[in-house]
């Protein structure tokens, strides 16, 4: 798929790295990739417990860091918290958290970064994290900048900035993502309902990711 060796991924919640590129990274790491996932929150804030419901506002961080650790687990991925909390991203002083993700980027030396496309990704965090990676790595040194994968997942982003670059088919990796999906058990279900939808089936087995060259300035 790729010849990158060091992959750094930054989403902001624990199920971010399965449900949006859980097959890219299992098929990273079979060619060989040292990959780790650098996650943003632990996800406390989730609506979702279970079903039925085995957790609550207090122990549901606890549950999503250790479905993390079994998803990770599974696609053969390390894991880094990176220590925000969860629904406040887009509150963060952007400059801190750009020297911050800039610095232990110049520290780990990867030569892939995938992160969510800011302003394209749905959620608050995930645009706001997104934003952060991309500003950290413009500020690289060119000799040193990794190659950029961005996940968009709002509805209009084919629309507004044409097709992705990068399409991976997942499908000799789906059971892999499979598996890992359903580790993430306080957060599955509406993934499973959207999978029993034949004609979903075939679209998630391919992910979908624009380049740096495509963000929109």
């Amino acid at each position: 798929m790729s010849d990158h060796k060091r992959v750094i991924v930054i989403f902001p919640h624990p199920d971010d790295e399965t449900f949006g590129a859980g097959g890219t990274l299992a098929s990273l790491t079979e060619a060989g990739a040292e990959v780790t996932y650098w996650c943003g929150t632990l996800g406390e804030m989730g609506r979702n417990m279970g079903n039925p419901v085995f957790a609550n506002r207090e122990t549901l961080s606890s549950y999503r860091k250790k479905e993390l650790e079994e998803a990770a687990a599974v696609l053969g991925v390390g894991v880094v918290h990176l220590g925000y909390r969860d629904k406040t991203i887009e509150f963060e002083v952007l400059e801190e958290m750009v020297t911050h993700l800039r610095t232990k980027l110049e520290e780990e030396k990867p030569d892939l970064v995938i992160t969510h496309y800011p302003g394209y990704a749905v959620h608050p965090d995930h645009d706001a994290l997104g934003r952060a990676a991309v500003e950290a790595i413009k500020e690289m040194d060119e000799d040193v900048r990794p190659d950029v994968w961005l996940h968009a997942i709002s509805n209009d982003s084919v629309r507004e900035l044409g097709e992705p670059a990068i399409l991976t088919d997942i499908s000799e990796y789906w059971d892999t993502k499979w598996k890992a999906i359903r580790t993430h058990l306080s957060q599955a279900d509406g993934m499973v309902d959207l999978i029993n939808r034949e004609d979903q089936l075939e679209r998630l087995k391919t992910e979908r990711f624009y380049t740096l060259d495509q963000l929109k300035s």
